[in-house]
């Protein structure tokens, strides 16, 4: 049988109704990492029993950073010319930040986008043959094009729409008026300037004003949605209209107009966009959640309430970008009291890293909202103190959403110095571990409350313990980062992103009927676990995507012993059986 003719859509799935749990599914259990043997390798499952039968899967590589595949280089960063830009070592740029990677099936043929987290970040278009077996292997691999847009910028995690395109995204955007404000290039944060290599600038050798020429700080910050034809074209669109933030990944629900997207950093607010049409996302309403706190047990609960932040469009606010708009555009500002007050007029922001007095200007507010979306959301009430926001996924069958929170720390702290500006909306004991929260939905998919369902837990091991190092308990989670769910099952799979919580980054299968947690992948020093993403069936095959990023490059550097060893991989966990509810 042609792959043309068994293809199936595994976005299809998403909006396919679900009945009761389909499936009994258990992992075997990976080890804790103890020796130095383990700690350097990257370990996966290697079966797990669906309905009381075994099934033989491992983790499979499918790239790594720098390999060549067709007439493409796996990994390597771009300017506006798609020539790979240069380090500052002068050699070429092969970024070994893999994230996000997305399986596509398109017509009859498979595809899969992988998101290279940097400044200029770079995402792949990389085509696949798949076996009889599964089995996955990569055939060739390009950039795909952003010039149009001035580059790409540090895109995170993302997902998969119900209609089967990639949506991706772009974190950490800059501070555009500390930019604005500064006088001399040793005023701006060194972080945003490698970004100039894709307007083919020299860092190391620039003016502050061919900084600002070549970077505009609004370009940069929104879900980033990439459609790919079966010739292996790819189409990437910047949804301005869902408003700039850090954004780890946008989540669109199964009515394909409501979307939710996580802004990681410190405070920082959880965002909800509803489009005017489903299925398109370049245009609708923004709104961003106030925790109304309920409980301080553990990592806490609140009902949400919804602040609209307005209407807009793409078409419109990218205009307003590319005549140049600045902070001073917008807004005017002013000293903030002690107590957090403003002078009459203006409203007081704990959002993006400073407690600050804004006032917008006449006629600005659609396009503050959008360039300026979490200090906009801050100044209509929104709460803007979470700490490091994360993934996102949805469980069909309880109609909940889940949400990764890396830590439960500053701003989520009671009378922590972030809330100075703020309202101190979230009052709850430091937890550096983490939790992943459960969000109720009404029959709209608005999201009405929020519980945390898992934590991890802070341990103090002794120096002779195999454990010493680890900050949170070996057989917890630590620092959860990207999740997913695998419909039918009852599994929400949790992936990690720590440094001291786990010497080695992890994934967990969690059961949520009975709260127990399996260690399903473990990775090697110094890396961190991204793209844990499910597809229930494609082909007749199910795949866990997983990915290894930095391996000895965010920690454990002095361990490293042969380069080659700290390339990305790029893989999935599998092949499953393809698991569809009935």
């Amino acid at each position: 049988m042609s792959l043309r003719t068994r293809l199936f859509s595994a976005t299809a799935l998403i909006t396919m109704p679900f009945m009761a749990a389909a499936s009994d599914l258990a992992f075997a259990p990976v080890p804790f990492a103890a020796d130095d043997a383990a700690k350097r390798a990257v370990i996966a499952s290697d079966s797990v029993m669906i309905d009381g039968q075994s099934h033989k899967i491992g983790y499979h590589v499918i790239a790594r950073s720098g390999d060549k595949l067709g007439e493409g280089t796996f990994a390597g960063l771009v300017d506006q010319t798609g020539a790979i830009v240069k380090s500052p070592d002068g050699s070429e740029h092969i970024s070994v930040d893999a994230d996000f990677t997305s399986l596509l099936p398109v017509g009859g043929k498979l595809f899969s986008i992988t998101h290279f987290e940097s400044r200029p970040g770079a995402m792949y278009l990389t085509e696949l043959e798949q076996a009889a077996d599964g089995t996955l292997t990569a055939v060739s691999t390009k950039p795909v094009d952003f010039a149009a847009y001035g580059g790409l910028w540090v895109p995170c995690a993302g997902s998969v729409t119900p209609w089967g395109t990639h949506l991706g995204s772009e974190e950490y955007p800059a501070d555009a008026r500390a930019i604005e404000a500064a006088a001399s290039l040793d005023e701006v944060d060194d972080y945003y300037k490698p970004m100039v290599r894709f307007q083919g600038l020299t860092p190391e050798t620039m003016t502050l004003e061919e900084f600002r020429t070549a970077y505009n700080a609004y370009r940069y910050g929104y879900p980033v949605e990439v459609s790919v034809t079966e010739a292996g074209e790819a189409t990437p669109v910047k949804h301005f209209a869902m408003g700039r933030v850090a954004v780890e990944l946008a989540y669109v629900m199964p009515d394909e107009k409501t979307a939710y997207i996580s802004d990681d950093g410190t405070n920082v607010g959880l965002f909800m966009f509803v489009a005017d049409t489903a299925g398109d996302l370049s245009s609708g309403m923004l709104y961003a959640a106030k925790w109304n706190q309920t409980s301080d047990e553990g990592a806490g609960a609140a009902d949400l309430e919804w602040i609209e932040l307005g209407h807009a469009d793409d078409a419109a606010i990218q205009a307003e970008i590319e005549a140049g708009t600045k902070f001073a555009d917008m807004f005017e500002t002013a000293d903030i009291a002690e107590d957090g007050s403003c002078a009459e007029g203006f409203l007081p922001s704990n959002a993006e890293g400073r407690a600050e007095c804004l006032q917008v200007k006449p006629g600005m507010e659609a396009v503050a909202s959008r360039l300026e979306a979490r200090r906009y959301a801050s100044m209509m009430g929104a709460t803007t103190e979470f700490r490091k926001m994360e993934g996102i996924t949805y469980n069909p069958e309880a109609g909940v959403v889940y949400l990764a929170m890396s830590e439960v720390a500053k701003g989520m702290e009671d009378g922590d110095k972030n809330d100075l500006g703020g309202r101190n909306d979230i009052r709850l004991t430091q937890n550096s571990c983490g939790a992943v929260y459960e969000l109720g939905l009404d029959d709209s998919f608005r999201a009405t409350s929020a519980t945390a369902i898992v934590a991890g837990e802070p341990m103090t091991y002794a120096d002779d313990s195999p454990y010493a190092g680890n900050t949170c308990d070996v057989d917890g989670i630590a620092n959860p980062d990207n999740i997913t769910y695998i419909p039918g099952t009852d599994t929400l799979i949790i992936g990690e992103d720590t440094g001291s919580g786990h010497q080695n980054d992890a994934i967990w299968a969690m059961n949520l009927g009975s709260g127990a947690l399996t260690r399903i992948f473990s990775t090697p020093y110094g890396s961190e676990t991204t793209s844990p993403y499910w597809y229930s069936d494609i082909n007749g095959h199910g795949y866990l995507m997983a990915v290894v990023q930095h391996p000895y490059g965010e920690s454990d550097e002095d361990k490293l012993q042969d380069a080659a060893d700290a390339r990305a991989y790029v893989g999935y966990v599998g092949p499953f059986p393809a698991l569809l509810s009935n």
